[in-house]
């Protein structure tokens, strides 16, 4: 099989000093020292304790939400554009869009309590594949038309992009790598799941509806 020999002919030592210098870079979360420095405040004891652009945006505004975001994007542009500038190795590309995004998910020196990793895996998927990044946009903003949310639109898309990516003509190891993306997204967002899905259902008008009292 093709991705075997792929593989078998792989130079782990290369692979092994990108994929953790990409989580390194990940672990940089530019919410939590951009609040250490100008409020000198913990981010994680605001709210739902992300080091993310929303999260942020509570102590800092919108200023804050802005740098944040532009912030934790580059660092995916940063780590796939780098990994594919000095290496050509669109293998290893994959895997540091992987690492730079769990670094940011779950940065070890926060104690593994990190952001959601929107805002990082989609710079990094930007340079890895725009075309993917546009689907996300456009699903994202078709859901978002529809529910007037944020949250469950950019999930889904989430979802989509596996399919996006095998229909584009990606091969399966790239599909895979989109596919665990989109899961390590998700699962950072588990808690927005279950708190979601009950208020939309209401808002769409299929909450379970109270039993009349019997006679």
């Amino acid at each position: 099989m093709a991705w075997v020999e792929q593989l078998q002919s792989a130079n782990w030592g290369q692979m092994a000093v990108y994929v953790l210098g990409a989580y390194v870079l990940g672990c940089f979360a530019t919410g939590y020292y951009l609040v250490r420095a100008l409020r000198g405040a913990d981010i994680r004891d605001v709210d739902s304790g992300s080091v993310g652009a929303r999260n942020v945006s509570q102590v800092l505004g919108k200023r804050g939400f802005v740098l944040t975001t532009l912030g934790d994007i580059a660092k995916g542009v940063l780590a796939v554009w780098g990994t594919r500038h000095l290496t050509g190795d669109e293998r290893l590309a994959g895997l540091v869009m992987l690492a730079v995004t769990t670094g940011h998910i779950w940065p070890a020196q926060l104690r593994f309590r990190g952001g959601k990793g929107v805002a990082t895996s989609l710079g990094a998927l930007l340079i890895y594949d725009w075309r993917l990044a546009l689907t996300y946009v456009v699903v994202f903003l078709g859901g978002f038309a529809l529910t007037r949310k944020t949250i469950l639109p950019g999930l889904f898309s989430y979802v989509c992009l596996p399919v996006a990516a095998f229909w584009l003509g990606r091969d399966g190891l790239n599909t895979a790598v989109i596919a665990l993306l989109a899961t390590l997204v998700l699962v950072a967002h588990r808690r927005n799941i279950v708190e979601e899905f009950p208020t939309l259902a209401e808002r769409c008008g299929v909450a379970a509806k109270p039993e009349r009292p019997k006679l």
